[in-house]
């Protein structure tokens, strides 16, 4: 993944500080230095945060596409994510547990992920939405457009 610069920028084009982002997300500003540096990965619900508060788009933090933010944007929405994802998966023609060995985890995580019980992690959205081109705004329900991208 490769969101750190993007963010880095972000907040120094605003003159906004560590703290002034760890204070938005509700964390230390040491976490959020980790977030930036990468050190430590940050969670799709902060991700969605700073998403909606710089008005750019995940897949431009993704550094998927140079469009920084979609029309009809919204925040997260984990009713559409799980549809999403499922959709996504037998369109594919991916088992649950196909894509628990293509992720590398355990195959009740995907099962959690389908049932709406968390949010997928970031690591493994920024996976699917690189090998399938498919938005990760769009997997997530912030836009129903695009749905693909090229990048």
């Amino acid at each position: 993944m490769n969101y750190s610069k993007i963010l880095k920028m972000l907040r120094e084009n605003n003159s906004l500080t560590n703290i002034d982002m760890s204070k938005l997300l509700n964390i230390s500003d040491s976490m959020y230095s980790r977030y930036e540096k990468q050190n430590q990965i940050i969670p799709i619900k902060h991700l969605d945060v700073l998403s909606n508060y710089f008005n750019v788009s995940i897949d431009y933090l993704f550094q998927f596409t140079d469009v920084k933010n979609y029309d009809n944007s919204n925040s997260i929405n984990l009713e559409i994510s799980v549809q999403r994802l499922k959709e996504f998966r037998k369109n594919n023609k991916i088992t649950q547990v196909n894509l628990a060995k293509m992720l590398n985890v355990a195959n009740g995580t995907i099962a959690n992920y389908e049932c709406g019980r968390n949010f997928i992690a970031t690591p493994f959205l920024y996976e699917i939405c690189k090998k399938y081109k498919i938005s990760a705004d769009y997997l997530l329900g912030k836009v129903d457009n695009p749905k693909y991208i090229n990048f």
